[in-house]
């Protein structure tokens, strides 16, 4: 297989969600792990609807996921393109002008239900002569335009439904140009895929009744055999089969960075849910690559439960490596020679990534130490030996305290820990008290703020 071309084509119309995400990162994958090229396009056409602010937080999104386009496009300067196609298509008599309104489509539809046929367009426009258009005109109106279809049936095999076929003598001859001029959705993808020679078109099942009418539009275009592969996903919903949608706002991308979700747990649950693939947390994009696979995706229902992405966030940041947060722990102030073993320390105890700050300042800042036994507090205090501290520290020095005071169990430890951290629980002890050192742990065995 020669290198895939795909894309990721959203409407700037509304903010990404995690089922967007989905189509997105399986694109991604999809063309990293066969050394491709992955193309942004903004189907940004209607131009009211569209928003330079929302294609911008589109960007951001993904950005934050991990997701680096090769190519950004834009519909909006691409109408000269369409314009072509269009005229090219009319030329060859497959273009036709219609002049229906919609009420009075509304009507023969609903005759032909009554009749027990299928609401498809009869093609009655192609019966006008240009005497009738010329008084239909007159009249005020103006054609909208239909793409005329070959009555066929229309095979492929797709990446995640394998053989399927529809045939096109069951559909109507999809509308490309409304009455005002301005284009649907079909033309300008197909025009774009074949001008940025995409390859593999993977996305939603919800446009799988889509496919038959772009493969004759690209035969139309751009002769035999030039439509890319097409893989359709089932849809990710909520466990109570609520789908996701950009106007409502619910589970957007920017709404879990907000909550402190990490985004390789978003990335993970919306590659990884509806497939044989269990959901789990990895370390890396590249990592989730090496499982990704179309072939795995499940026919059934894709649904999650929204509660799962709290855990699976922190299982996440449980397992990543210091390189990977190198960054973002320099952007909270937790920096130095500490750094590393710090990180390491309180990985294991974290929620969220901002829960590093208040462990940082156990290690490195001012705490208010809670002295629940003041006499086995200060007894160990003079038992602190003298530094350099390692990870053996802690278990010498508490074998010494137990052994002058009596004291063990939960006595001895959890004394412990509320006056050198003045929290009831955390990262192991052991680790930790080499990072607060000595000077801290006497000031805070004394009671002294520290």
């Amino acid at each position: 297989m020669t290198a895939p071309i795909v894309r990721f084509a959203p409407s700037p119309t509304g903010r990404i969600h995690i089922g967007n995400a989905r189509t997105a990162l399986f694109n991604y994958l999809f063309a990293r792990r066969g050394g491709g090229r992955f193309v942004l396009r903004f189907d940004d056409t209607d131009l009211e609807r569209s928003k330079e602010e929302y294609a911008a937080s589109i960007e951001v999104d993904l950005a934050w996921l991990g997701v680096q386009p090769d190519l950004t496009v834009r519909q909006s300067q691409r109408f000269a393109l369409y314009d072509a196609a269009a005229a090219t298509l009319k030329a060859a008599g497959l273009l036709y002008p219609c002049y229906e309104t919609a009420d009075e489509l509304d009507r023969r539809r609903k005759r032909q239900i009554g009749r027990g046929l299928p609401p498809v367009y009869d093609r009655a426009a192609l019966s006008l002569t240009a005497e009738d258009r010329d008084r239909l005109e007159a009249e005020g109106r103006k054609p909208h335009w239909r793409f005329r279809l070959e009555h066929k049936t229309i095979a492929w095999t797709d990446l995640v439904r394998g053989p399927s076929h529809i045939d096109c003598a069951s559909l109507s001859d999809p509308v490309l140009v409304r009455e005002d001029g301005t284009y649907l959705y079909t033309l300008p993808s197909v025009v774009d895929d074949i001008d940025l020679r995409i390859t593999h078109v993977i996305r939603g099942e919800d446009h799988v009744t889509n496919t038959a009418v772009q493969i004759q539009l690209f035969e139309a275009l751009a002769g035999a055999g030039h439509a890319p592969v097409f893989g359709h996903h089932n849809l990710l919903t909520t466990v109570s089969g609520e789908g996701l949608s950009k106007r409502s706002g619910a589970l957007s991308i920017g709404g879990l960075r907000d909550a402190g979700i990490e985004p390789l747990a978003v990335a993970s649950l919306a590659v990884l849910t509806g497939s044989s693939d269990s959901v789990h947390p990895v370390a890396s994009l590249d990592e989730l690559q090496q499982t990704f696979d179309l072939s795995h995706v499940s026919r059934n229902a894709a649904k999650f439960d929204p509660a799962e992405l709290d855990a699976l966030s922190a299982r996440t940041l449980h397992l990543l490596p210091f390189d990977l947060v190198r960054d973002r722990l320099v952007a909270h102030d937790v920096a130095g020679h500490k750094a590393e073993a710090f990180w390491l320390a309180v990985r294991g105890n974290l929620a969220t990534f901002l829960d590093v700050v208040p462990w940082w300042r156990v290690v490195e800042g001012e705490i208010e130490p809670v002295i629940e036994d003041a006499e086995l507090a200060s007894a160990a205090a003079t038992l602190l030996p003298e530094e350099p501290w390692d990870q053996t520290t802690w278990g010498a020095w508490t074998k010494a305290v137990r052994e002058q005071s009596g004291r063990k169990g939960r006595g001895l430890f959890h004394p412990l820990r509320l006056a050198l951290t003045g929290l009831e629980s955390g990262p192991e002890l052991a680790q930790l008290l080499p990072l607060i050192g000595r000077t801290r742990a006497s000031d805070r065995l004394h009671g002294r703020v520290s």
